[in-house]
Parts: C-alpha cells; structure tokens; sequence
C-alpha cells in the first residue's frame, strides 16, 4: 500500500527574507517558534538540536544552506531507535513578495517507516507543522 510520502505547507509572511532567515537558522530564532531550545551549527553537515522542553528532543544535521532562500536538514524519525539510520528531509524555501516573505516547508521521507508506524508519525508531522509555523508567524508578528 502506498502512503504520502511528503508534508508540505506555505505561509506568507510580513517580514523580508532575511528577518525569517534568521528565525529558521539561528538558535535564538529556532527557540522563539520551533521547540523551547535549540543549537545549529548552520553549515552543510553541521549538527543542531531541538528541544521541546518536558516532552523531546530532535537532532538535526544540516544539509543544504543556500542564503537567504533555501535551507534545508534532516532528523530522526520520532518513535524509531536511536540507531536507526532512517531520517526524514525538512527543506525550507524562502522567496520574497512584495516586502514579505512567502515560506514554503517540505517534509519528506515517510514513506521508509515501517506500515505500523507510519500512520502515527506522518499524522503528528502533519499536526505540527501545522502548530510550528503558526508559533512562526506568531513569533515574527510579535517581534
């Protein structure tokens, strides 16, 4: 059976390209909207973390940074072992409009999991992303 192999949302956003940059790769940007803390190391093959503070934390690797349009990582599929080498693709793609920014977030990889898991998983990413880049906008409204 196949399943949806990707998540993918866009938001417009009021604030240029690189004020949303800065809140997709910094740690201080990360923490104000995506977990409760955060570290990168924003270069290709750089770590990070993110961390919801009482409930997890996610390792990132960066894999592609092109400023200020396009940055991209991947992390560990949640509910799967820690040496598990199956990892999902986040790509964050900036483009500007107007004096705005139109923000488009890919997640994909689901396909790899395992039948059982799968529903689960692909259904909470769909959530929170949905929850995430609201706090996003909220975070650069309220800024």
């Amino acid at each position: 059976m196949g399943f949806p192999d990707r998540i993918e949302r866009t938001v417009e956003l009021a604030q240029p390209p690189a004020r949303v940059w800065t809140a997709l790769t910094t740690a201080d940007g990360l923490s104000a909207w995506f977990g409760d803390e955060a570290e990168i190391d924003l270069r290709p093959g750089g770590l990070g973390r993110v961390a919801w503070i009482g409930e997890r934390s996610a390792e990132i690797r960066v894999e592609r940074v092109e400023e200020p349009a396009v940055f991209g990582f991947t992390w560990q599929v949640d509910g799967m072992p820690e040496d598990d080498p199956r990892r999902t693709y986040v790509e964050f793609t900036l483009r500007a409009d107007g004096g705005g920014t139109r923000l488009t977030v890919v997640e994909s990889g689901f396909a790899q999991l395992p039948d059982g898991q799968y529903p689960a998983t692909y259904r909470s990413h769909v959530e929170g992303w949905a929850r995430e880049l609201d706090e996003l906008v909220a975070s650069l409204d309220g800024s």
